[in-house]
C-alpha cells in the first residue's frame, strides 16, 4: 500500500488487501500470546523469579523459558542473577517493558468489562477510585477518538 496516497482512515479499508506494515502487528509479534502478557504481568507485580512466574501465570516450564527468552532478546526483560552456584535468574522488566504499564492497564479494564464475570481483584486509583483508561492527546488533552486521527507518512528515520 502507497501511504503517499492515503487521505484517511475511511479510505484505508478501500484499498486492494494487502499485508501492511503495522506498529501493532509488530507489537502482537512480541506481544500477542498468553503467556507472554502474563509473564509481564506478575513482573509487574513485583513477581521476578522464574518458579513464582510460572505458579502465578500456570504456564509451563518450557513455554515460560522460551517466552522469557523472547523478551529479553527484544530488550523488554533482563536477566540479573541472583545465585551464583547453581545459577539462578531473576527477570525483570526494562525500560521497554515498564512502558507496557498503560497496555496492560487497558487490557485489565477492558476484560473487566466484557472478559469476565466478575473480577477477582479490582484496582483503584489512589484517589480511591475504580481505574478508568481516558486516552487522550498529551498536547491539547482532548479525547483520542477513531475520528479525531489522521494517517500520515513517518519521516525517514523517526524511529531511530
Amino acid at each position: 500500500m502507497d501511504i503517499d496516497t492515503m487521505v484517511g482512515l475511511d479510505t484505508m479499508a478501500d484499498r486492494a488487501p494487502a499485508p501492511r506494515p503495522c506498529p501493532a502487528a509488530a507489537s502482537l509479534e512480541l506481544l500477542g500470546e498468553r503467556w507472554t502478557l502474563l509473564a509481564v504481568r506478575e513482573m509487574r507485580y513485583g513477581v521476578h523469579r522464574f518458579e513464582q512466574i510460572t505458579r502465578f501465570t500456570g504456564a509451563s516450564r518450557d513455554i515460560l523459558a522460551d517466552r522469557l527468552r523472547k523478551l529479553e532478546t527484544a530488550g523488554i526483560v533482563e536477566r540479573r542473577r541472583y545465585n551464583e552456584h547453581p545459577p539462578r535468574y531473576e527477570y525483570h522488566l526494562t525500560q521497554a517493558g515498564r512502558e507496557l504499564f498503560p497496555v496492560m492497564i487497558s487490557l485489565l479494564t477492558w476484560g473487566e468489562k466484557w472478559a469476565v464475570d466478575s473480577p477477582v481483584v479490582l484496582f483503584r486509583h489512589s484517589c480511591g477510585q475504580p481505574v478508568a483508561v481516558d486516552l487522550g492527546c498529551t498536547h491539547c488533552g482532548a479525547p483520542v477518538t477513531r475520528e479525531s486521527l489522521t494517517p500520515v507518512k513517518a519521516p525517514v528515520g523517526a524511529a531511530e
